[in-house]
């Protein structure tokens, strides 16, 4: 079983309670079915994107928001695609997730890292 969640299931957004305790929500079904279904040999992990630009969240955010969201919070500089999370997936469905369970991936460019580092301070320590 993979069920899709979200980083924001995992820290906090103004504005989004109800889709932020959705995915927490999501996370913590996937541990416990994890728990409860592991003695039948079911495999159960969450996938949790970060911020991808998708057919529909193109539609609703502008190319300046997008550009301004991942300048000011994905430190790998630029925003998810489809082609970055389906690998998690496939890894996730094959033989090589044998021993993994109740784990979340989460594939947001490093956004719940931490806090990206603005231009003074990479320009401050020469990076």
């Amino acid at each position: 079983v993979i069920n899709m969640a979200s980083k924001n299931g995992m820290a906090g957004e103004f504005g989004y309670t109800h889709y932020d305790a959705s995915k927490g929500g999501i996370i913590m079904l996937t541990r416990t079915m994890s728990l409860e279904l592991a003695h039948l040999g079911i495999r159960v992990n969450a996938v949790c994107p970060g911020y991808c630009v998708t057919p529909m969240s193109a539609e609703i955010d502008s190319p300046e928001f997008v550009e301004n969201f991942v300048d000011r919070y994905i430190p790998m500089n630029r925003h998810g695609r489809v082609e970055d999370i389906a690998p998690a997936f496939l890894f996730l469905a094959s033989d090589d997730a044998a021993f993994m369970t109740g784990q979340t991936v989460v594939l947001d460019g490093g956004q719940l890292a931490g806090q990206k580092p603005g231009p003074e301070l990479l320009a401050k320590i020469n990076l």
